[in-house]
């Protein structure tokens, strides 16, 4: 039996195994070695409180719902055709008539200077550069004309929730439009506030108030708790005043007898596009679309409100059935890469929104997290499409996928 012979290895042969010096890790370096949400996600878990942590990766009670969205997700099986000509791919697509980058939209979140000083103003200047819009939330932190001075070449979206007070309601509506805001997301899936146990275990307060508990996780998290100490304390931009007990505010501010003729009513108050978010109801979607709005967002307000509530992506071919072709229909909930924005699109919606996806991100790195983020779920979602043999995100349609293996 013959052997390779050994020899001696050279020096300099060696050398090309060795890495060329780098220094010590970086926050940056971090990022940028970062290859998943997931990744993104365990490098927020290191660097925010856990209480802070806590309220961007928690759910609703036993958290069933966001579990389920997730797992939907997991669960779908693919159906690539081969032989197709997929050298070149564009992510690029249509949203309410207006061209963007990828079927994406960061979708509204609270507080989001609690995450990380860059807040609302770091999401949307990273959306902006990746060509995506965003969503500034009523419970945001930054004024809607502060957000369009700093990420004015953005498409900026606002999102509203009904309030007791309708006079509040105008001049946020007022401030949004100022801001040059053409659409606007109407959230109505919280009549009353969920119950986000994670929260109350915490004692969780916004801002976050040092208890023995909190104030030893603000100590082993020294970059967050410097960025938080020498920030803007944090305040409702939109909403007014300090936040402090999240669910009793809720309670107290938002209006829990909200009906379709209060949506006539904003109708008639907003000049811009109109998204209904919260659709967890196949009849409640054929409702919206006959009274003309201009899209729908599927969504159990990511596992946040009702537990046990619908799965958005299970739920959404029935939508796009019932309301036809030619309505913007968007999914949210349980999106965490490239690949489950290709299969929400390939199942009917228009765009998928995110939320702990970015938060994720920017609790990891500010602006440069939101950034990675966006960079990743294009790279993922583009490299899916090839492997799928699609070229544009119009050719991504049911055929290329199944819900779970078996379903014709």
């Amino acid at each position: 039996m013959s052997t390779t012979a050994r020899r001696r290895p050279r020096l300099r042969e060696l050398r090309a195994y060795v890495p060329p010096r780098r220094g010590l890790p970086t926050s940056r370096s971090r990022l940028q070695e970062a290859a998943t949400v997931e990744d993104l996600r365990r490098l927020a878990e290191r660097r925010a409180p856990r209480l802070v942590f806590d309220y961007v990766d928690g759910a609703a009670e036993d958290e069933r719902s966001l579990r389920a969205s997730v797992e939907a997700f997991d669960q779908l099986v693919f159906r690539p055709r081969i032989l197709r000509d997929v050298g070149a791919v564009t992510t690029t697509t249509r949203i309410l008539g207006r061209e963007t980058s990828m079927p994406l939209v960061l979708g509204p979140t609270g507080f989001t200077r609690m995450m990380h000083r860059d807040g609302e103003i770091g999401v949307a200047t990273a959306a902006a550069s990746a060509g995506v819009p965003y969503t500034l939330s009523t419970m945001g932190t930054t004024p809607a004309a502060d957000l369009a001075a700093a990420a004015g070449a953005g498409w900026n979206w606002f999102q509203l929730y009904v309030m007791r007070d309708r006079g509040q309601n105008l001049e946020t509506l007022a401030k949004a439009r100022e801001a040059g805001m053409d659409v606007l997301v109407l959230t109505v899936d919280v009549p009353v506030a969920g119950a986000r146990l994670r929260d109350v275990r915490h004692g969780m307060t916004i801002p976050p108030t040092l208890r023995w508990k909190t104030a030893g996780q603000a100590v082993r998290r020294p970059a967050w708790t410097w960025d938080f100490l020498t920030s803007e304390p944090l305040s409702f931009a939109a909403a007014g005043g300090s936040p402090d007990d999240l669910a009793g505010m809720i309670n107290t501010m938002f209006d829990p007898t909200t009906t379709l003729a209060d949506l006539e009513w904003i109708r008639g108050e907003w000049e811009g596009k109109i998204l209904v978010k919260g659709v967890q109801d196949v009849d409640d979607a054929v409702d919206l679309a006959s009274i003309g709005v201009d899209g729908l967002v599927v969504s159990n307000h990511g596992g946040r409100q009702l537990d046990r509530a619908p799965v958005p992506l299970r739920l959404l071919p029935g939508v796009r059935e019932a309301v036809g072709p030619d309505l913007d229909v968007f999914l949210d909930g349980g999106v965490r890469s490239g690949a489950d924005i290709a299969a929400a699109v390939a199942l009917g919606a228009t765009a998928a929104f995110v939320g702990r996806a970015y938060l994720f991100g920017l609790m990891a790195g500010g602006h440069d997290g939101v950034t990675r983020m966006l960079q990743i779920v294009q790279a993922e979602l583009t490299r899916t499409m090839q492997l799928l043999g699609a070229t544009s995100i119009d050719e991504l349609d049911h055929r290329l996928v199944a819900l779970e293996e078996g379903t014709p």
